[in-house]
């Protein structure tokens, strides 16, 4: 069994409990709320910001071009394209995207950037493909269950969406996961831990976050901007 599947067997649990979140379950029966689709919209636009910077992070710690370009790929991958699903809840929310751009972290978003950001600076090139692993890995299971299961035509609102990530074939999930196998036979059995933790650890931020675009999080004590 390679490092990526074992990652994956014991992360099934969590895997499954966020295909099952009513956020996600909102998205395959097209009932979500208008005020979940612009939460969700706000938190995910500044959280692909960090993924990008922390891309970058990742590739100063590249030694060959092979990597930096893996890396470089998926930069250009959240700005070129990864707006479209975006769109498609602005579309259904009847809203401009323009108008979601540049809103406070909320609790959870905050706690998962900072996870990945930390890693970012005081780990391994291993360390930081296992704990930006799950992002990607959870959206293309979700789309491809989506895309079989609920099999949308495109009446249903979000359509886009769940093609967009079901019918994506040539998946950073799999190219992480073969580099992740690879370093993983260089690593200390400290360094695999800690990869197996940051894995792990991303997985149930995962959930989190669905659930907070779900609830609306927020922080508990609301704070008066004061204008100078």
């Amino acid at each position: 069994m390679s490092f990526s599947v074992e990652l994956r067997k014991e992360a099934d649990p969590i895997f499954n409990a966020i295909f099952e979140h009513p956020f996600v379950q909102g998205i395959a029966n097209g009932d979500l709320k208008k005020e979940q689709l612009i939460h969700y919209v706000k938190q995910d636009f500044e959280y692909l910001n960090a993924f990008i910077r922390i891309y970058g992070m990742a590739i100063s710690k590249c030694k060959d071009r092979k990597d930096m370009e893996m890396f470089n790929k998926q930069i250009s991958f959240i700005l070129n394209s990864e707006t479209h699903p975006h769109h498609n809840f602005c579309q259904v929310a009847d809203v401009k995207y323009e108008e979601l751009q540049g809103y406070p972290l909320s609790p959870t978003a905050h706690q998962y950037i900072r996870h990945m950001l930390t890693v970012a600076h005081e780990g391994t090139l291993g360390e930081i493909i296992a704990v930006l692993l799950p992002c990607p890995w959870t959206y293309w299971e979700i789309g491809k269950r989506l895309l079989t299961e609920v099999n949308p035509d495109r009446s249903h609102p979000f359509y886009e969406w769940i093609h967009f990530y079901g019918n994506r074939t040539d998946s950073i999930t799999t190219k992480f996961c073969a580099r992740l196998d690879e370093l993983v036979k260089e690593a200390t059995n400290i360094e695999k831990e800690k990869m197996k933790e940051h894995f792990l650890l991303s997985c149930q931020l995962e959930y989190m976050f669905w659930d907070m675009a779900y609830k609306l999080e927020d922080w508990p004590v609301k704070m008066e901007v004061i204008q100078s």
